[in-house]
């Protein structure tokens, strides 16, 4: 018998195989070719560089179960264990065995009732964000936009509705620069094709499916699963015009260097046309130097470095996406983190992972909402800001790897500095009591044109006393705090205050 489900899906099968025929539209004389090295030409939109901090979205399927990591799909199948956690046996209890019970059938609580795109980019905006936008699909391989590449989308499934083409006009309609991250290149190695698991039932694991194509342990991608990511992330290119694309992982394998390299010319040669600035950003050496803008998930670089890089993280300590048992950083901590970013000439992107229903949990909203507050009241010191000669003084973190430093790690020598104009910032992330020592604005200081001629507190319309010493410059602070957390200093001197990049 054959179900209506079934004819959809060969219909969307059908789709899909026309879809995947159809070339990328790369034509000769476009001024970025389908090669490295036309494609480490592309600059580094100023948008990107001026804008400083984004907001994006873990939210799927993976949201319902709310188990420890939005891993939680892969986690579910493996008897033996994942991450030092029992995903297979906590399954078992709660919902009964993957068998019986897979990842699919968490859909229908996938409701999303309560999802509302001109909150999610009104609360953005408050927030501080100049870029925004959601996790279009994850490595559980359910699309979170209206494909017509796959019936597991949240148009047709979970939700109904388009949540990607929702955020999108809500956060254009603000102003902010809509962005887009896939992450989608892992669900190949995602799930087990084997035994009785719903992973490997035809009916659910096919090309085009949430759960892939059936195959081999250790198989490399088939040139149709290939040609299904990048027409994927094409099809949200053109539908939603994003003007950046966070790739994370899973692709850095040279299996897909030719579908990266026509992708990513298409994507920059679209732009060109309209007229636009797009970024790209990746991990590690998934791209080759100088190709893309370099990604450090939960860390940051130890230095200044010569080119804008992001550091993507998550308002969560323990998840990226909604889960039950969250760890929240605060929004302190989160400035300081965001100060030593752009301090380094980096950009934040931060994560934040909404309930099943479509609500961002509140104690996450106020998070986001004091760093907007502090912003608001600061902001001139990192919107549109560039790197010193030196990013601060006081200890930093070497970063690379998953680690991020708690606010135990600072002190109140901790100080960072940005640049915008003729004018230095330096921003001390604790308040220092009644007096501020800069060692790096002393009178024989080597990083200064001429001596300090004026110091103001952002925030704060009263003079401040100041002196240039050999051991420093020193502010007397005044007794007001003008914010609750990292306090400003403006600084002017006799000549030019010079950014590290010249």
């Amino acid at each position: 018998m054959t179900t209506t489900s079934t004819i959809f899906r060969y219909l969307c099968l059908g789709s899909l195989a026309a879809l995947l025929t159809l070339p990328l539209q790369l034509h000769a004389g476009e001024p970025y070719e389908p090669t490295w090295e036309s494609l480490a030409t592309y600059p580094i939109p100023e948008w990107f560089q001026d804008g400083k901090f984004g907001i994006y979205t873990h939210w799927g399927i993976y949201s319902v179960p709310a188990h420890v990591t939005e891993w939680y799909p892969h986690g579910m199948y493996m008897k033996d264990g994942f991450r030092n956690k029992d995903f297979y046996g906590w399954h078992t209890k709660h919902f009964g065995p993957p068998e019986e019970f897979g990842y699919k059938d968490f859909l229908p609580m996938f409701t999303g009732e309560k999802f509302d795109a001109d909150d999610w980019a009104e609360l953005f905006l408050k927030s501080g964000a100049k870029f925004a936008g959601p996790c279009a699909e994850h490595h559980d391989g359910f699309a979170m936009w209206d494909s017509a590449l796959t019936e597991w989308d949240c148009a047709d499934k979970g939700p109904k509705v388009d949540v990607t083409g929702k955020l999108a006009a809500a956060i254009k309609k603000r102003g902010m620069k809509f962005i887009a991250t896939f992450h989608h290149a892992r669900n190949w190695q995602y799930y087990p094709h084997e035994g009785d698991f719903d992973t490997n039932d035809p009916r659910y694991a096919y090309l085009g499916s949430i759960y892939g194509p059936i195959h081999e342990p250790g198989a490399p991608p088939s040139e149709a699963y290939l040609k299904d990511w990048r027409a994927r992330v094409v099809e949200v290119v053109d539908k939603y015009d994003p003007a950046m694309i966070w790739f994370d992982g899973g692709w850095g394998r040279s299996h897909y260097d030719p579908y990266k390299r026509e992708l990513l010319a298409y994507y920059y040669n679209r732009a060109e046309a309209a007229g636009k600035q797009v970024a790209v950003t990746k991990k590690g050496e998934d791209l080759p130097e100088g190709v893309g803008i370099l990604n450090f998930e939960r860390g940051r670089a130890a230095e200044i470095l010569p080119t804008p890089w992001e550091t993507d993280t998550s308002v969560y300590q323990n998840s990226w996406g909604y889960i039950n048992d969250i760890k929240y950083y605060t929004s302190d901590y989160l400035v300081d983190e965001l100060i030593d970013i752009v301090s380094k000439n980096g950009v934040m992107l931060l994560n934040v992972g909404p309930k099943p229903d479509g609500t961002i949990p509140e104690e996450a909203q106020q998070i986001l909402l004091g760093m907007g507050q502090w912003l608001e009241v600061n902001g001139e010191a990192i919107y549109g800001s560039r790197p010193w000669k030196v990013f601060g003084e006081g200890p930093t973190k070497v970063a690379g790897g998953k680690r991020a430093r708690r606010k135990a790690d600072y002190t109140a020598r901790d100080i960072r500095f940005t640049t915008k104009g003729e004018t230095l910032y330096a921003i001390s992330l604790d308040w220092p009591g009644n007096e501020l020592v800069i060692r790096s604005l002393g009178s024989s200081s080597p990083h200064l044109e001429g001596a300090i001629t004026g110091v103001s507190l952002v925030g704060y319309d009263k003079k401040l006393a100041f002196k240039q010493e050999s051991r420093g410059l020193v502010v007397t602070m005044p007794g007001d705090k003008p914010c609750e957390y990292a306090y400003v200093l403006r600084i002017t001197a006799e000549r030019t205050v010079r950014e590290a990049s010249k």
